[in-house]
């Protein structure tokens, strides 16, 4: 049954998660990795996912994505429609938290490796790509080798590649984890800007409370292990953001906030961990 709180001005959710839950193992040596999850994603809103390590955040990625598929308490909609296991794969785009690029191919023949999964022709996938280029800030790399390119410039191929995919529902499972503290913040800003361009509804994991309030519409808190989601914080920040405003009072209060519930959550790992 569809949740109609999900539905806003804007009407039904772009995506529900509707009591989901997801255990391995069994008996006394079962898990349960993410229980009795409730959230709803509008069109065109970027949320982010925050909460302490091994709370589920990349279980319910992977659950989103069609990689796994969630236990039958409850169901995962998409567009008013309930999913069965793995319909979401190929209807959604998603990036791990590796770039997964191939070193053997170039860097424009790694951005059109999901068009050309899909049936297009190389060329005409070439050709899609390469109009990208300048807006990616890749243009002349479209020969190199990702070997060749600094960490950023890799994260800038493997979301080309995700957005050259067309699908409205875009996944990031911590794309800029590994970037030095500079990179990251500019990849942050180019990021929200090639999002505000092309609409799309975005769903981002995160362990970075900062980047998590900078980018996101709203920010979901999930709770230690077995993950659910403890808030949802709206963030009000106007947009389009830049570096300063994060040195505003409005900012530094959602931070403290949503750092003092983390940090709860987090107690609980290691409290539990402490137990085991």
């Amino acid at each position: 049954m569809l949740d109609k709180r999900a539905e806003g001005a804007s009407g039904p959710a772009h995506l529900q998660l509707v009591n989901v839950w997801k255990r391995f193992g069994e008996g006394e040596r079962q898990t349960v990795a993410v229980r009795n999850v409730d959230l709803a994603i509008q069109p065109g809103e970027f949320v982010t996912l925050i909460g302490p390590s091994g709370c589920g955040k990349s279980t319910l990625f992977n659950m989103i994505a069609g990689l796994l598929p969630p236990d039958p308490d409850g169901s995962v909609v998409f567009k008013g429609q309930p999913q069965q296991d793995g319909a979401l794969l190929g209807k959604i785009a998603f990036m791990p938290q590796r770039d997964l690029l191939f070193p053997w191919r170039t860097v424009l023949d790694n951005a059109t490796l999901a068009l050309e999964v899909e049936g297009m022709s190389k060329k005409a996938a070439r050709q899609k790509a390469e109009a990208l280029f300048p807006e990616f800030g890749l243009k002349g790399f479209e020969k190199h080798y990702p070997q060749q390119l600094s960490g950023g410039m890799r994260q800038r191929v493997a979301l080309m590649r995700t957005f050259l995919f067309e699908r409205d529902l875009i996944l990031l499972d911590e794309p800029f984890g590994a970037l030095d503290a500079l990179t990251r913040s500019m990849m942050q800003r180019w990021l929200l800007d090639i999002w505000a361009k092309h609409k799309r509804t975005v769903l981002f994991i995160t362990h970075d409370i900062d980047e998590a309030i900078f980018l996101g519409d709203k920010v979901v808190v999930m709770t230690a292990r077995p993950g659910t989601i403890k808030c949802e914080e709206t963030i009000t920040l106007p947009r389009p953001r830049d570096a300063s405003v994060v040195t505003t009072q409005e900012f530094m209060a959602i931070k403290r906030k949503l750092l003092a519930i983390v940090e709860e959550e987090s107690m609980k790992t290691f409290a539990a961990a402490g137990a085991a």
